[in-house]
């Protein structure tokens, strides 16, 4: 593990990249999905989700429905989504 920082970017878009030697470090992929959270006064933090979590006998799934009206989303959203990420090459999440 590198233990300097490293600076990136936000482009127009609210895009950032992560560098190429920290995605081989972690083994995140093209379609890796993560679960981002808000730190507050201090940024973001991504937490990699194994793509076995996104399941629809997730137990993460599963909290996520239980938790949809507290997160104003719907619970078909959710299962949509999870459909959607099942079909897509690599995992690829695309809709929350």
């Amino acid at each position: 593990m590198k233990k300097y920082p490293k600076i990136v970017q936000c482009d127009a878009r609210g895009q950032i990249v992560i560098p190429k030697d920290i995605r081989q470090e972690l083994g995140i992929d093209e379609g890796s999905a993560f679960w981002m959270y808000s730190i507050t006064d201090e940024g973001i933090l991504l937490k990699i989700v194994p793509n076995d979590e996104l399941s629809e006998h997730s137990s993460i799934v599963s909290e996520l429905k239980e938790k949809s009206d507290k997160l104003s989303i719907s619970q078909k959203n959710v299962d949509k989504t999870v459909k959607n990420y099942e079909r897509k090459p690599k995992g690829r999440l695309e809709e929350v």
